[in-house]
Formats: C-alpha cells, sequence, structure tokens
C-alpha cells in the first residue's frame, strides 16, 4: 500500500450504485465530499467493456473533478470454477492494463462460483491455480489484488478466504473484510471472520446487514455487522486504508447493486457516524 495520510481510512465507494450516467454519479460524489472512486461500470457497461475512448473519456472526467481511483471493481472470478479460464484470464490481463491506465494499485476480485451441492474443497486445486495465475502476473506489473468474501465463491468463509491468501502468500494478494457478505453467510464478521483474516486486510467495503438473511442489507450500524467496533479493531492497528462503500441498498445481484442517490447519501452518513462513534479520523 503506498498511501500517504494523516487518516484512518480514506473514503471511495462504487459510485455505480447512484447513478448509471458518469456525470449524475461524480455529481453527488462531490456533494458528499468524496474524492476517491471504485470504478465498476459507467452508463450500464462494466469498466473491462468500454472502449478506449471511452476509457480516456472517464479519466478525463475524473482528473477535471480531482477524484482519484482507489480500485479497479472487476468482476474477474465471477464464473463458475468449471468455465473456461483461458478467456478468463485474457479479460484479467485487461484488467491489469485498465487499473495501469487509471494509476491505481488495486483490482477487486473474486474466487470462482462453486457449483451448487458440490463441496468446494473438490475444486480447491484448480482454484489455487487460477488465482496463483493471476498474482503472478500481478506482481509483474506491482498491481495488488484484493480477493472480496462474495457468498457462494470458493472463498467466501473466513477459514478458505484464510485458505487462499496463505497458500498464495504474496504481499500482491490481499483481503477485502465485507461484513454483510459475511453476515449472509451466517458468519459473525466481528470479531469471528476479524479474527482470522486481519492481518490480510488492506481494503474495506462497507454495507451491513442481518445475520444470516440473504439481501437484508442495512447502512453501517443498523445490521448485525458491528461496523463501528470493526473501525475500532483497525484504527488500533494504525491501519490506513480504504473504506468504500457499497451500500446496496435498493438491490443487490450477482453483478452489483444499486442505492440511488438518497441512499448513498445515507449510507454515506451512516458510515461517517459510525467512525465518529470511535473516533475514527477519515478523508
Amino acid at each position: 500500500m503506498s498511501l500517504n495520510s494523516d487518516a484512518t481510512f480514506i473514503l471511495s465507494g462504487f459510485a455505480d450504485e447512484i447513478a448509471a450516467d458518469l456525470d449524475t454519479q461524480l455529481d453527488v460524489f462531490e456533494e458528499l465530499g468524496l474524492g476517491h472512486i471504485d470504478l465498476r461500470s459507467v452508463d450500464g457497461t462494466n469498466i473491462l467493456d468500454l472502449t478506449e475512448k471511452q476509457l480516456v473519456h472517464v479519466r478525463n472526467e475524473l482528473n477535471r473533478r480531482d477524484i482519484k481511483v482507489a480500485s479497479i471493481g472487476s468482476p474477474i472470478g465471477k464464473i463458475d470454477i468449471t468455465d473456461a479460464f483461458e478467456p478468463h484470464r485474457e479479460r484479467f490481463e485487461h484488467a491489469l492494463d485498465i487499473a495501469d491506465f487509471f494509476e491505481t494499485e488495486y483490482i477487486r476480485l473474486f474466487s470462482y462460483w462453486i457449483p451448487e451441492r458440490e463441496e468446494p474443497a473438490d475444486h480447491r486445486e484448480e482454484v489455487l491455480h487460477r488465482m496463483e495465475t493471476k498474482v503472478d502476473l500481478a506482481e509483474e506489473m506491482g498491481i495488488t489484488l484484493l480477493h472480496e468474501n462474495e457468498k457462494d465463491i470458493y472463498g467466501d468463509t473466513p477459514a478458505r478466504c484464510r485458505d487462499l491468501l496463505t497458500t498464495i502468500n504474496s504481499s500482491n494478494f490481499r483481503a477485502i473484510f465485507d461484513p454483510a457478505n459475511f453476515l449472509e453467510t451466517g458468519c459473525q464478521p466481528y470479531p469471528d471472520a476479524l479474527l482470522d483474516l486481519i492481518e490480510y486486510v488492506e481494503y474495506l467495503h462497507i454495507k451491513d446487514a442481518e445475520f444470516g438473511q440473504r439481501g437484508a442489507i442495512r447502512p453501517a450500524g443498523d445490521g448485525d455487522g458491528r461496523i463501528p467496533e470493526i473501525l475500532g479493531a483497525f484504527k488500533r492497528r494504525g491501519y490506513i486504508g480504504y473504506a468504500a462503500l457499497e451500500p446496496h441498498l435498493a438491490h443487490a445481484g450477482e453483478k452489483g447493486g444499486f442505492s440511488g442517490p438518497e441512499a448513498f447519501d445515507v449510507a454515506t452518513d451512516a458510515l461517517r457516524a459510525c467512525m465518529d462513534q470511535v473516533d475514527c479520523s477519515y478523508e
């Protein structure tokens, strides 16, 4: 991580949860005082599928408004583990180029959907092969891959997340900690998941949820995620890193979520209130 800040947390967010079009996304970010963005989609098109001309336009608009790219919120790894790997590897290489284009060191990715009613352990070897291949490529470009604990993928439990992180054992492969995703799989993010993973966490996704209930997403502090305690734990460790708003307050699906401008505003206020509760500094 190469952040230089006096704050504990650098606030970012998935602006495509506000609206599809870039102008509205960035207008709201400016109103909320958010200076970093997780790039996932623009005008309904995933960031990896934009043309070169579109990418230049996005970068120019971000530069004009002085909004920096915190990470590329890619969908890499959100395919079945039984799907062909080579086309997906090529798509990942494009994601590396996109990260370089936007001058960010981070790409968010996942560890593959496991077929229903099959054991994740039966697919461990192939998951590790694919993840290690990507980490090797990322190391060559100085990019850090951030694994998100999405439900129904190989790394949807703290134990399997830790398995990936310890087996691959690379400083270019780190964890995103998403409390709501753990809650939806019936795992307590604090203290249980955090104790397993905190040493590997380099990024936070902020949304809350009800324990064991899929789709019951809440603003930070309104669910069972114990968000203030999680933030406090990172503060005590001297953490300096991103906390990215991914509220999913109106819709959550396999390809992302949506909140709308008003709900995104609510989510931002809720996160800042949680940070104030445990006296965390942020910018």
